[in-house]
């Protein structure tokens, strides 16, 4: 099934980053060069060290002699990753887990994306990247989406699910403006500042409840976030993609969203139509992390209730490893729904 479509696949995340702080002090202001170098700064690469684990046969001969991957080394993705693929979006988390200074958190994401446009997009006609942009300071991610939001390589503002406050709350909505204003999907990716709890309780202690709770709580939270507050009904054209979120907890949340929205919607006059009716129009979902039973008859059940030849977008997630899992999902999919799923989804959603 997967062959068929061949040279028409679209990953819709493939992970990049700087193997070093070294690779990003060339697009830093020269006070930020002296703030990171002086100052005893260090950012050491965001894939290492974290499951789910770098696959390390992903990895070229040369590359893992470097101690890095392909995500690492744009030449190594070109000779690898890119092989049978008619695009590829590139996901940078490096600015997720910088400090709470905001002008330190501008000064890098802009640096990011320098690197990301010299480095990468310049590289291939077939990479897309999501931008980044400050998490702290509405106004500075504005003037930098602004700044690059119009390069025909991003098609994508990068967000992170950890926040100090709901991505639908009324003081991201400029965020969320601008990136609609100029035709950009707004990414959530799992993740993001570490000083932030992944539970509405607090912190948790063991990295089992941190990584659960990413599509436990934190992209539920989101999601409901965006839906309720009216993010769509202020801003009809607003695509968002979950991106490494999981999705087989959609139908649970959405048949609650709709029960209770029917009870109390007049907390919500500006929400007309049903949640889930609101999330097939705005939001769609990446394939990895696939959590799903190993029956092939409960796959294709779940898969049903996602609705995932519309809402699912095929995602490697390299260099991350998440098991058998994603051949699972494919080994479901109808013919038609392989072909949206491993391309027709994204290329819609992204304009590619």
């Amino acid at each position: 099934m997967t062959a068929a479509v061949g040279t028409t696949r679209i990953d819709a995340e493939i992970h990049c980053g700087p193997s070093s702080l070294n690779d990003l002090v060339p697009y830093l202001e020269p006070y930020w060069r002296g703030y990171v170098l002086e100052g005893g700064l260090m950012l050491s690469p965001h894939q290492g060290g974290a499951y789910p684990p770098a696959a390390p046969t992903s990895a070229t001969p040369a590359a893992r002699a470097a101690g890095l991957t392909p995500a690492h080394d744009a030449a190594a993705a070109r000779a690898g990753l890119l092989d049978g693929l008619r695009a590829a979006i590139l996901v940078c988390t490096t600015s997720f887990h910088c400090n709470r200074n905001p002008y330190y958190e501008a000064a890098l994401t802009r640096a990011v994306n320098d690197w990301l446009i010299e480095e990468w997009l310049s590289t291939d006609d077939r990479l897309r990247a999501s931008m980044v942009v400050p998490t702290l300071d509405a106004e500075a991610a504005v003037a930098e989406i602004e700044r690059i939001g119009d390069h025909p390589g991003i098609v994508q503002v990068l967000l992170p699910v950890r926040t100090d406050a709901p991505w639908g709350n009324k003081r991201h909505r400029p965020i969320l403006r601008a990136a609609a204003a100029r035709g950009l999907v707004v990414g959530l990716h799992a993740w993001g500042r570490i000083g932030n709890a992944p539970t509405s309780t607090g912190l948790t202690h063991t990295y089992l409840e941190d990584y659960v709770g990413n599509s436990q709580m934190l992209v539920q939270a989101q999601l409901t976030s965006l839906v309720a507050e009216g993010v769509f009904a202020e801003l009809p054209e607003l695509r968002v993609a979950l991106l490494e979120c999981g999705f087989s907890w959609l139908p649970a949340l959405l048949w609650r969203f709709d029960k209770d929205w029917k009870g109390v919607w007049r907390e919500v006059p500006w929400l007309g139509a049903k949640p889930s009716e609101v999330v097939a129009r705005h939001i769609r979902l990446t394939t990895a992390p696939a959590q799903l039973p190993r029956d092939p008859a409960q796959v294709r059940e779940v898969l049903d209730m996602v609705g995932a030849g519309s809402m699912l977008m095929h995602a490697s997630d390299h260099p991350h490893d998440h098991g058998g899992s994603g051949q699972r999902l494919l080994d479901a999919l109808t013919p038609a729904e392989a072909e949206s799923v491993l391309a027709g989804n994204a290329a819609a959603w992204y304009g590619i």
